[in-house]
């Protein structure tokens, strides 16, 4: 039996007080940091593999289908707001298409082709590098999408629940995150979903940080979409120059970059 499909080790759910079930909750919830420090070799390697790609000018894809696919597409959203990157050089894909980041779409997940199909639409090719998330490893959608990127040179990485899928297998670089039971057998939204939400943040700023978007721990590219980023890129800068706010904040609003800012200062 999958690991993922395994009973929980907790009984009678709906006889527990709201406290007792948090707690279980939580205490299950500790185990996923546990689970992901046993896989960080597997980690490190997607991720050198994949920098060599996004180095040269290659995309990074995500391809998933239910809460898998959406997490994708959180992770692929967040890059650039947070480091000023382009829109299309991290790309979440999901089953079924935009309706299913909302709505579950009936069968989407089952169509072999489907997840080729979707990367084509993308132009996929061997330059870029593909990560299929499935918390079963065993996903058509995602199994077959990485299937056709082998065959087409497309170098892939696979991020699973359970151990020797075949989701694994298809992959050059598999990472399997082994949490145990879910707290509600088989609901892979909670450990199984919190682990890949951890490890995608893992992979995206490992990769942003060695492609030259952070510099110190600062997020120096950061786009500036409300007052709290402009408040919090002033900081930055005041830190940096040595200077009060006013002329930071004049400095940020005038290159429109924490970055530029600082860059122009020092000239």
């Amino acid at each position: 039996m999958k690991t993922t499909e395994s009973e929980s080790l907790y009984k009678g759910l709906e006889k527990m007080n709201t406290l007792t079930l948090l707690n279980n909750i939580n205490k299950e919830d500790q185990k996923v940091a546990l689970a992901i420090s046993k896989c960080l070799n597997q980690i490190e390697e997607l991720i050198e593999a994949a920098f060599v790609k996004m180095a040269k000018g290659g995309r990074l894809f995500y391809l998933g289908s239910g809460t898998s696919g959406r997490l994708g597409i959180l992770d692929a959203s967040e890059c650039p707001p947070t480091f000023g990157v382009e829109p299309g050089l991290v790309i979440g894909i999901i089953a079924g298409g935009d309706t299913a980041i909302r709505t579950a779409v009936e069968n989407a997940e089952d169509n072999f082709d489907a997840g080729w199909w979707d990367l084509k639409k993308f132009n996929i090719n061997s330059s870029d590098f593909v990560i299929g998330i499935s918390s079963s490893g065993n996903t058509p959608y995602v199994v077959g999408a990485l299937q056709h990127c082998y065959f087409n040179g497309i170098e892939t990485g696979a991020l699973t629940s359970n151990l020797n899928s075949t989701l694994a297998k298809e992959s050059k670089y598999p990472i399997e995150v082994i949490v145990g039971p879910e707290f509600i057998t088989g609901s892979t939204r909670m450990k199984s979903g919190t682990a890949q939400k951890m490890i995608l943040n893992m992979i995206s700023t490992t990769l942003m940080i060695k492609l030259g978007k952070i510099e110190d721990n600062k997020m120096v590219d950061m786009q500036l979409k409300n007052k709290k980023l402009v408040s919090r890129g002033t900081k930055i800068i005041m830190d940096k120059l040595g200077i009060d706010e006013e002329r930071a904040k004049n400095l940020l609003l005038k290159y429109g970059s924490v970055r530029k800012a600082i860059n122009q200062s020092n000239l």
